[in-house]
């Protein structure tokens, strides 16, 4: 029996109440649960971390809707209230047939523990999937912007040093070629901003050994990959990364509309060249099967979102050169704040948009 569930419900405290509150849901839904623990990565009071995937439907069904939360760390809070309040809804309870539906909850499970977007080793998992038997991507512009993006205080000083930097760089090369320098991927400065690393992460050999164990049998994969921060405040945006004219793409414009799929600009700006995104590496671990999908983003502050992206690094980094508890703390807040706003009108708008966007590439999945 389906239910629906309040904000304050789906959305979780911290790393351990969302896992445990997705995890309870799952299992009150006769979902198939499995937990993928880190080895050698606790959580900052000591508990364990680990993925969580859940299966509804039958095991060897031909087609599966994928839905991945957690990518991003600590925007896996609205990534798992998406997921939990899918699985209360009515959606969870009339599946199509032939069909399943796997729940990868908390892929980045220690940056949602340390409320951070990145990992355990500083690395951006929607920039690590790509081939690192190659040299990995250059990105020369990044590599000039790099000495500049991190102030050494956060102070309004500090921050008008860092604007006046990246405005030069606008000055000569413009707006999306400065957007695409900050947001495509780097390689070469493991204290940076969207670093790719230097090998897989755990998280990524981990989704590969999920889709191994769960999609084996799929034919045909429908993929969300929960996000925020694009867009407008507490609205969708979409970002499908199937090849442009595809017979994916078409099926991903058909279940969300094509005004929503095709074309997007993110902030207005054009796409960057993302490298390494999660989307291609289930791409890679699931060769030979028929993938749509997208990253489906939750807007926040909008072009804001670039001071909150320094922000993190510079708590990870700088913060605890010259301690102080009390700006940690709201510091620590305002970056929470702006990927998963505290505000319970954005949090509604997530859970409300997060089960239809659910719901509509289940049954065009089914009908595919």
């Amino acid at each position: 029996m389906s239910r629906h569930l309040e904000s304050w419900q789906v959305f979780g405290r911290d790393y351990a109440d969302g896992r445990a509150r997705f995890t309870a849901q799952a299992q009150a839904v006769g979902g198939v649960l499995q937990r993928y623990v880190h080895p050698h990565q606790p959580g900052p009071d000591g508990q364990t971390l680990s993925v969580d995937v859940a299966r509804l439907g039958p095991e060897k069904a031909a087609r599966t809707l994928l839905l991945i939360s957690g990518t991003h760390g600590l925007e896996g809070a609205a990534g798992s209230a998406a997921q939990i309040a899918w699985l209360a809804s009515a959606g969870a309870a009339a599946l199509p047939a032939d069909t399943n539906v796997v729940l990868v909850h908390a892929i980045n499970p220690y940056g949602w523990a340390y409320q951070t977007r990145t990992t355990e080793n500083n690395v951006d998992l929607n920039r690590n999937f790509i081939d690192f038997s190659r040299q990995p991507p250059a990105n020369a512009s990044y590599d000039a912007l790099h000495p500049h993006l991190l102030p050494a205080e956060w102070t309004d000083a500090g921050q008008d040093a860092v604007r006046r930097a990246i405005d030069a760089f606008r000055s000569i090369h413009g707006d999306d070629a400065t957007f695409n320098a900050t947001a495509s991927g780097q390689y070469s400065h493991p204290d940076g901003l969207v670093y790719g690393g230097q090998q897989r992460e755990w998280s990524n050999l981990t989704l590969e050994a999920i889709l191994g164990d769960h999609l084996a049998h799929s034919e045909k994969v429908a993929l969300i990959d929960w996000h925020t921060g694009i867009g407008e405040y507490g609205e969708p945006f979409f970002l499908c990364f199937n090849q442009e004219g595809s017979q994916e793409q078409r099926q991903a414009a058909a279940w969300w509309g094509s005004e929503r799929v095709l074309d997007q600009r993110p902030h207005g700006l054009a796409r960057p060249n993302y490298q390494g995104l999660v989307f291609r590496g289930v791409e890679s671990f699931l060769p030979g099967r028929r993938i749509a999908g997208a990253v489906v983003e939750f807007g926040t502050r909008g072009q804001h979102m670039r001071q909150a992206l320094r922000l993190d690094q510079w708590l990870r980094f700088h913060s605890t050169k010259n301690p102080d508890a009390t700006r940690e703390h709201n510091l620590r807040l305002d970056l929470i704040d702006a990927f998963v706003p505290y505000s319970g009108v954005w949090r509604q708008s997530v859970i409300d948009h997060g089960v239809q966007i659910t719901d509509q590439a289940l049954h065009g999945l089914g009908a595919w």
